[in-house]
């Protein structure tokens, strides 16, 4: 039997690099990482140089089945440019549809696309999850750069016979995660107390594994061509919920301190951090049923051993 050949890009990222090692544990795929630098994956498999922001360089798609495109200009915290939305569209858009049109004239049979659940919006009211056919309501540069780049491949895919899978995933945490998890695990670890003790919200999250297993569930699935799917854990954690059981699996207790939400968002008003206590305080859960039923997968890591995993491997970085 023939190994499906697979581009990965983004494969020097969070979500490409666990990806491609998990491609190169399965018999049956040949993964391509596409990406920037250097990376572990070098001598692994073949590796191949691209630039999403480079609109002037093409990954080779010799005897390529699927692209998986990971590769993506993400969140910016100290964003400089005057036109953030054009930057986004740059590469988000016109790098990703040059990427789609590409991987069309190579004969490709699936594209499949990882977009983000800010797509759909920034919050849902409590015991209201998104769905992957809720109408979209992307708010900023990022999300909106995401939502045109799936309509363009929608109709690309239309055009061309090309299958098209798109993933929405939320957070997404695990060994080597970076960003705001990555602070909270520094903070919880030295024992740093946070106000985070009487939060009652609700949001889902997706590790890297979980995230990984649904990618690979969508290489070749009948019925996952040509559909929109929402990924998570399947359980839903508030955020005073998530700090006590990442602490936990660090081994230690967290500090959380009561503070009410309503005096959280009154500093939050003062200081000019909004956005940033909305993501503490404010629900984003998503329904994953349509997952289940047109693809017979659920999340095969539960969220403690996920946590456990990534605490675990943050500490023995500790150490090195």
């Amino acid at each position: 039997m023939t190994a499906l050949k697979i581009l990965v890009t983004g494969a020097g990222g969070f979500v490409g690099e666990a990806l491609v090692f998990r491609l190169l544990a399965e018999r049956e795929f040949s993964p391509v990482a596409a990406l920037r630098g250097a990376s572990r994956l070098c001598g692994l498999c073949p590796v191949v140089h691209f630039d999403l922001t480079n609109l002037k360089t093409l990954p080779p798609l010799d005897d390529v089945q699927v692209v998986i495109h990971t590769a993506a200009r993400v969140h910016i915290m100290d964003e400089k440019s005057a036109d953030a939305l054009a930057e986004f569209r740059k590469v988000n858009v016109e790098g990703t549809l040059r990427l789609a049109k590409h991987a069309v004239k190579a004969g490709v049979k699936r594209f499949i696309f990882i977009s983000t659940i800010k797509v759909n919006g920034e919050t849902t009211g409590l015991g209201r999850p998104f769905t992957a056919d809720d109408d979209p309501k992307p708010l900023d540069p990022y999300s909106i750069s995401k939502y045109e780049a799936e309509l363009a491949l929608t109709q690309l895919a239309k055009n061309s016979g090309m299958e098209l899978v798109i993933l929405r995933p939320p957070l997404v945490y695990g060994p080597r995660v970076k960003g705001n998890f990555l602070r909270l695990l520094n903070a919880l670890r030295v024992g740093v107390p946070l106000p985070l003790g009487a939060i009652h919200n609700q949001r889902s999250l997706v590790s890297v594994e979980n995230l990984v297993s649904l990618i690979i569930h969508c290489i070749d699935h009948p019925a996952a061509a040509n559909q929109t799917f929402l990924v998570s854990d399947g359980e839903d954690l508030s955020t005073t919920q998530l700090a006590r059981r990442l602490s936990k699996a660090l081994g230690n207790r967290a500090i959380l301190l009561p503070v009410p939400e309503w005096c959280l968002n009154l500093l939050a008003s003062i200081l000019g951090k909004k956005a940033a206590v909305q993501r503490i305080c404010e629900s984003l859960q998503v329904d994953i049923g349509k997952n289940s039923e047109l693809l017979s997968w659920a999340p095969p890591v539960s969220t403690d051993k996920a946590l456990r995993r990534t605490a675990s491997f943050y500490q023995q970085e500790l150490t090195k």
